[in-house]
């Protein structure tokens, strides 16, 4: 059977999805995009040939989701990471090979065997931060163990960031699609390997611990911990490692006004009566503010910017870097006393609204991805080295049609991943990632880099 048979049912239409479609549409191979809403799933199909639009909620239609699985050939699951075991379920009934760009979680690695047993790939981490950065670091890792040496040390950084130039509000950051998973992700708490020691922090410090990095001198970068590291040292085959650690990147002041935004309340996810999404709140983000702050709705602006004040001054001892965190808090309009809240039910989805609005993309801006990789060293011979792989991507400005670098380095990962598999040379089963061999490794870097021109560089600095 050659590709231009082959049939793709694409769960999913996120901005990430279209360089997906793309390639494997002008590969030969028929897509079918599945969505809840058809008009989203024709949105995206309709740009392309030799693909067909239907509408499909995986959550609730069980039956629908049976019957399209059962009509593909393989299946690419690009929907939020919760209902990823549902469709693999489903795949493993009819025996069709998965891809997804998302960690392989509790719930699948609990259908590993079953997968197994019923000959199914689920190829998984195939996107950019999981996905690029395993291809690198599962390279440089193999060229030293092959060289007789061994990893002492193991940090990696990404960045998924507004080009510096639309990097001007007071968070330094910007949203392509809904903040709710991103800011979400902040209270995520985080474990790696320090020195031959387990390092934790909880969610609610996870900004109190972010630090300086500097992964070039024009960037002023700050960075904190991505979740759980502590796995890597043994998927990545490093049991010699003392540190293991993999980072998230901001701009310089994004930790601070976060820090903040916790600490007032507004990551709370517990529901407000007067916030329940039937319209506009009789609260204003003034009296929201005061609330959360446990001040009377009488409180004034002075009133509770003087209580805002007090707070950070307990983790920020420096005058004027309080001063730009209350003057961020501003900006996002937070101690408005002329606006009403519209409210959506609890603080953070309140606050995602207001920011998905004041911190979108705006026609000809751009993103920008940075991710690197640094490898402290040791040969038999006692020598020493340090070795980064490090990527800068900048994606086209925002027009009707354009690709944002994050669409562009998590939809081709993927891609070539379906196509990988589709074409026999990924045919390990049960729960694959590309640290899973070297071998896949090396296919999925290869092929990234000869269709697309996707590489890290990779340089011996020390």
């Amino acid at each position: 059977m050659t590709l231009t048979t082959k049939k793709a049912l694409l769960l999913g239409s996120g901005f990430v999805c279209q360089p997906t479609v793309q390639t494997l549409s002008e590969a030969g191979v028929h897509v079918t995009v599945a969505c809840r809403t058809l008009s989203s799933a024709q949105a995206l199909a309709g740009h392309h040939k030799n693909t067909t639009a239907i509408a499909l909620d995986v959550a609730s239609d069980v039956a629908g989701l049976s019957a399209a699985v059962s009509s593909a050939d393989i299946v690419i699951s690009l929907i939020p990471y919760v209902y990823h075991a549902t469709v693999v379920e489903a795949a493993i009934e009819h025996r069709k090979p998965v891809v997804t760009t998302s960690y392989i979680s509790p719930a699948l690695w609990a259908l590993d065997e079953k997968a197994k047993s019923a000959g199914v790939t689920v190829l998984n981490e195939i996107g950019l931060d999981p996905g690029i950065d395993h291809l690198y670091a599962v390279k440089t890792i193999d060229e030293v163990h092959r060289a007789g040496g061994q990893i002492e040390s193991f940090t990696s950084w990404c960045g998924a960031l507004p080009a510096p130039e639309n990097s001007g509000n007071p968070l330094g950051y910007k949203f392509s699609w809904s903040p709710r998973g991103g800011l979400l992700a902040l209270l995520n708490s985080g474990q790696w390997y320090r020195d031959g020691d387990l390092a934790t922090v909880e969610g609610k410090d996870l900004m109190a611990v972010s630090s300086p990095q500097h992964i070039f001198p024009g960037f002023n970068f700050v960075g904190y911990p991505n979740r759980d590291s502590v796995g890597f040292r043994e998927f990545y085959c490093i049991p010699e490692a003392r540190t293991v650690f993999r980072g998230t990147l901001r701009y310089a002041g994004f930790p601070e006004i976060i820090r903040a935004l916790v600490d007032i309340g507004y990551f709370s996810q517990e529901e407000i009566p007067e916030l329940k999404a039937a319209g506009v709140s009789k609260l204003t983000w003034l009296q929201l503010t005061g609330q959360l702050l446990g001040l009377q709705n009488s409180a004034s602006v002075a009133d509770v910017q003087d209580v805002v004040n007090k707070r950070l001054t307990v983790f920020l001892s420096d005058k004027e870097e309080v001063e730009r965190v209350v003057s961020g808090l501003r900006w996002i309009g937070l101690f408005d006393a002329g606006t009403h809240v519209d409210g959506r039910d609890t603080p953070i989805e309140t606050l995602c609204a207001v920011l998905e609005r004041r911190m979108a993309y705006e026609s000809g801006e751009r993103d920008m991805i940075v991710l690197q990789h640094a490898f402290d060293i040791r040969y038999a011979d006692g020598s020493t080295e340090k070795r980064t792989s490090t990527l800068v991507e900048y994606g086209e400005s925002l027009a009707p049609g354009s690709r944002s670098a994050m669409a562009k380095l998590v939809g081709l990962p993927c891609a070539v991943g379906v196509l990988a598999v589709l074409e026999g040379k990924i045919q390990n089963k049960g729960m694959v990632a590309p640290w899973t061999t070297t071998e896949i490794a090396s296919l999925l870097r290869e092929e990234l880099r000869s269709r697309f021109g996707i590489a890290l560089e990779e340089k011996v600095v020390v």
